[in-house]
This record gives C-alpha cells, structure tokens and sequence, in this order.
C-alpha cells in the first residue's frame, strides 16, 4: 500500500515537473488534478459529489474527504453515500442520525486498477491542456519570425522543432525555390497559420510570404521598427526579386537610403536570408502615375496615361527602355503590377521616321492571336518594335519555338522589303 502511495504522490512531482516545462499556471494544474481524481472517483463509486478533494502544491500531496449520511445500524442502503450510527460514532462520537460525518479517504486503497485509470485520465487531460496552449500560444503570435531546427525533411514539407520541442511545418510551397536545409540546421520564417483541426494544433510556416520580407526589414531597419518609416506595399517573387515601396514622416529620413544602409549593410542581410532575392527599394507616392513610373524602375518612361476607374495604365517608353521596364521573363512589369495593384500596358514611342510602321493587330491574318499576344507581352506592339529585338532574345523572353519566330520575322520584314526574308537563329535554340 506504502508503495502505490508513494506512486501517486510521485506522479504529482511529475506533474510539478511538466507545470514548469510546459509553462501551465498552478491554478490550471490544480483543477486539472482535481478533476481527474473526481473522475476516477465517479466511475467507481457512481458520484463524486459527496467528496472534498484538496490539492497540496507546496507540499506535492493531495487528501480526499467523503461525506457521508448517519443512518439506524441495520438499515445501511448505500456505503458510499451513508454510513451505520456506531461506525459514525468511532470517527465523532457526538454525531447523531441524520447528521453527516467526514472521514479522509486514502486513494491508493481504491486498488491498482483505480491508479492506473488516474494515470490514464491525466496523461489525456494533460496532452489536451497541452495543446489547447500550444494553440493559444501560436495563435496569438501570427505574423511573427521564429527560429526553429529542422528535425526531419520529407518531400512536401519539413518538420522543425521549436525552442520546448513542439512541432512546426515548413510545406514546400513556403520555401523559397532555392531553399536547402540539413537536419539540426536552424531556419527562420514566419508564422503564417496555426490551424486546430480535431483539437490537434498545426503551426504552419512560411519564407515565401510578404509578410516574412516585411518582418525582416523591421528587424533590420531601427526607423521602421520606431514607426518613422512605414513599408506602405510588397511585391515578392521569391527567390528572384521584390520591389518594396516606403515612406518617412520625418522629412529628414531618407527612407531609401535608411533602408538599404551605408553601402547596402542592411539590406544585405535580408538579401542573403532571401536566397540572394533582388530587392528595389523605392519611395511610395500617392500620385499613381509617378507610382507606377518609379515601380517600372529602372525604366525611364517618356509618357503615361492612367485610368483610375479601370485601375489600368498604357506607359510609353523610348524602344531601349522597353526591355528594361518589362525586365527578364516579364518579371519586372509583374512586380510592378503587384506593387502598385494597377494593370500596366506597355508600348514603344514611334518617332516620325517610324511612321510607315504597322501595328501587328493588322497581321492578325498571317499570324496567330496567341502569338501577337506574347509579342505584346514583351512591349512589341509594331512590326518595326519587333523586327528591332533579335530572334535569341524572343524566343528567350516569349517562349515561342524557333520556327515560330522565324516566321513571324519572315512575315514582318516581307511588309517592308527590307531583305529579312531569312533571320539567323542560334543553332541551340529549341526546335521543332
């Protein structure tokens, strides 16, 4: 009997244990202890509201008092509820019928079965307490950086352990595309989900969200972190590049210049932790034409028209800024329609000499839609804007095979009988 008192009193020490790890207040540990022996009590006895349960913390002990009717000897119906008058009368001598008395129950003499059910119940309530803090916890954390080693890597995600050894994910959809970790390696990201399905917390983390480039500027960047200049919009594609639009309310901050540090101490940092992620960083503006010009940077733009209803604007460039305002693979002009959440047209500015140009919306019979579109899409929208790119370069930045270019060239030149009836491409490029 000793022993299996010495067992429960040393499952509350281990409770005390788990209160320190787990941060669990002594207030929530105590009902959580009370619960789970009224628990066990109810099961065997059928109730336990005839029962006083104390919990001793600073002592690491528990009692238990049952309360029980006095009633005639001979006519005892329930013992857990009543008890004779001449039992009674060996715990109060001065008790009557009728009256109640109270004798302290020793829990371990319930039986071995009645500890291991204690044991069970509080294992289940514990790891539900659990959980409900790690939820609570994380919850309230969302859109935070944290550090985290990488425990195990699978195909589609990576399992981290956090600083008490819980559980976090990192899919592969929230890595950045260059992303390589080793086990025990630590990773930084934010936190961008904590989802409880089924009372079973998941922390979901992410590298490739705006949210985790702003929070890294904030850390990075004092002014930003004290409120003197505000990230007022991000566009990411991760892992290639980002353009970032700031503003200072102190006149005397240059909030691009404090952003990127002397010789580019600050935002280097970001850049490395971003997989040598390009970012430009420009001054916001709420006039949405000088917006979307600084956006296109490092175009010049020679003109631009806007509409604010359609959320729309054509930008003409002079034709070797074309190239620069569209950027490798499109992906300048995207960021720039992501960052200030305009569509935006480009197009060439024909000089005089170019007057005898054709728009290629007037080859829609000799050339397929879906070609001329992918030709727009690089800011060609004439013959002559064409025919000045080099065949390599279109089927690079366009994706269109080698034959197909060949013909649009074939095509387009015939209209101006220049001689380019046959265009040399490159013997590596793909054909078909």
């Amino acid at each position: 009997m000793a022993r299996k008192k010495e067992e429960t009193i040393s499952m509350i020490d281990t409770l005390a244990e788990f209160q320190d790890l787990k941060n669990i207040d002594k207030e929530t540990m105590i009902n959580v202890l009370e619960e789970s022996f009224r628990n066990v009590i109810a099961k065997m006895f059928g109730t336990d509201e005839n029962y006083d349960v104390i919990i001793n913390p600073g002592k690491g002990d528990f009692e238990i008092w049952r309360n029980r009717t006095v009633v005639p000897d001979g006519s005892l119906e329930d013992s857990n509820l009543q008890v004779v008058l001449s039992e009674a009368r060996e715990m109060d001598p001065d008790c009557e019928v009728g009256e109640e008395v109270t004798d302290e129950v020793y829990f371990e003499k319930f039986g071995r079965r009645a500890i291991l059910n204690l044991r069970q119940t509080l294992a289940s309530k514990i790891l539900e307490l659990q959980k409900d803090s790690l939820f609570s916890r994380y919850k309230e954390h969302v859109g935070t950086i944290v550090s985290a080693e990488v425990y195990q890597i699978w195909k589609k995600e990576i399992l981290l352990l956090d600083d008490d050894g819980n559980d976090l994910l990192l899919p592969k959809t929230e890595q950045i595309p260059s992303d390589f970790f080793r086990k025990g390696e630590t990773v930084r990201a934010v936190i961008k989900d904590v989802i409880n399905e089924n009372n079973n917390p998941k922390i979901i983390l992410s590298r490739t969200s705006n949210l985790f480039l702003r929070r890294l500027f904030e850390l990075e960047v004092p002014e930003i972190n004290d409120g003197l200049i505000t990230i007022k919009a991000i566009a990411r594609i991760p892992g290639e590049r980002a353009k970032i639009a700031v503003e200072s309310y102190d006149d005397r901050i240059d909030p691009v210049g404090a952003c990127v540090g002397m010789k580019g101490s600050r935002i280097r940092g970001i850049v490395h932790e971003l997989r040598n992620e390009n970012i430009d960083v420009i001054n916001y503006t709420s006039n949405v034409s000088l917006f979307i010009q600084r956006a296109l940077s490092p175009a010049k733009i020679s003109s631009i028209h806007v509409n604010g209803e359609e959320k729309s604007a054509e930008v003409f460039l002079r034709p070797e800024e074309v190239s620069l305002a569209i950027g490798k693979g499109g992906m300048n002009i995207k960021l720039a329609c992501m960052l200030t959440e305009y569509r935006i047209d480009v197009f060439r500015d024909i000089d005089d000499a170019d007057e005898e140009d054709i728009y290629l919306d007037e080859f829609v019979d000799e050339i397929d839609g879906w070609v001329i579109d992918a030709l727009k899409a690089l800011g060609c929208n004439t013959a002559k804007a064409v025919l000045a790119m080099s065949p390599e370069d279109i089927i690079e930045r366009a994706d269109l095979e080698e034959q197909t270019v060949r013909d649009v060239f074939r095509i387009l030149s015939a209209e101006f009988e220049d001689g380019r009836n046959e265009i040399s491409v490159k013997e590596d490029a793909p054909e078909e």
